[in-house]
């Protein structure tokens, strides 16, 4: 039995097999791009500006959920730091005697409180601004450094509140208003740019090592006790036979230095003999430093928020 083995015809051409087009072609050819990538560090600033107001109503609606199921509401702005200052104030004050050669030595602490609680929340809200706010980091898309930056910004509302309470205070204490008050201003701009920054750090930080949430509350209150809250710098270091170089590193201290520029500000007889050398230039210089090089840092790891 014999079989017939059909053959192409010499007029027949072989079919020739498709060449599959390089994937990145494809992309560029129809405008696609990795979902999540990281988009460049200008194109990443305009989309944070464009959700602008998402930040601003996501960080007052935080700050009026804070304490929705307290009796006493947003009282509780005001009341905490004063309270936390009357508590330094009756140890520290009285019982360890830090207030004795300080003058009007109630608003200076209410002063350093206030704006010390501002850095040490807007910190530990950063730490927690990624890895506490999972579900909504997944579900949408936006730059995720609007998180920390309206956290910063809740803070910053917060302590506006309080700066009510201070002028009260300030003028219950005998310290009149004067024109150095609107020092304010910049010396709080320039905090809060410092502190958007080092919120931005912490969060990518925390994002990845949630533990550090739980350890933030002592190295905070070390930094608080370096940061001359409840005491004078000048007198701690002045006759002590402090090395210089411990004496500079203390003065440096930004939040010493963002406490200092308010006291300066706010209190007459908190003069500029008992501020460090060029203490606008080191506010600015560490409001950029930490401003942008902890934007920059954040930035980098854009794409892996969420992740994992």
């Amino acid at each position: 039995m014999s079989q017939v083995l059909d053959t192409p015809s010499p007029q027949e051409a072989p079919r020739s097999v498709p060449v599959p087009e390089d994937p990145a072609a494809l992309a560029a050819r129809y405008g696609l791009s990795v979902s999540g990538a990281r988009p460049s560090l200008p194109a990443y600033v305009r989309q944070l500006w464009q959700r602008r107001h998402f930040i601003t109503s996501f960080s007052t609606a935080k700050l009026t959920a804070q304490y929705s199921q307290a009796k006493l509401g947003q009282v509780w702005q005001v009341l905490t730091p004063l309270l936390n200052a009357a508590v330094y104030y009756l140890i520290f004050g009285k019982l360890m005697g830090t207030s004795r050669g300080v003058p009007d030595y109630i608003p200076f602490l209410v002063t350093g409180v206030f704006v010390w609680t501002f850095t040490q929340s807007s910190v530990m809200a950063g730490t927690k601004a990624i890895s506490g706010n999972l579900g909504l980091v997944r579900a949408l898309h936006f730059p995720r450094a609007a998180l920390p930056v309206s956290f910063c910004l809740q803070q910053l509302q917060q302590l506006l509140f309080s700066m009510c309470a201070l002028v009260v205070i300030l003028l219950a204490t005998g310290v009149p208003p004067a024109p150095s008050w609107v020092l304010v201003v910049p010396a709080l701009t320039l905090q809060f740019m410092f502190n958007t920054g080092l919120a931005l750090i912490m969060a990518r930080l925390g994002s990845k090592t949630p533990d550090l949430a739980q350890l933030m509350p002592f190295l905070l209150r070390t930094w608080m006790y370096a940061s001359g809250v409840m005491w004078s710098l000048t007198r701690l270091t002045e006759g002590r036979g402090m090395p210089a170089v411990v004496t500079t590193l203390l003065q440096a201290n930004p939040a010493a230095v963002y406490i200092d520029l308010m006291r300066f500000a706010l209190i007459d007889s908190f003069t500029a003999g008992q501020l460090p050398p060029h203490i606008w230039a080191l506010a600015a210089g560490w409001a950029l430093l930490a401003g942008i090089g902890g934007f920059i840092y954040f930035w980098k790891a854009e794409e892996t928020y969420g992740r994992g």
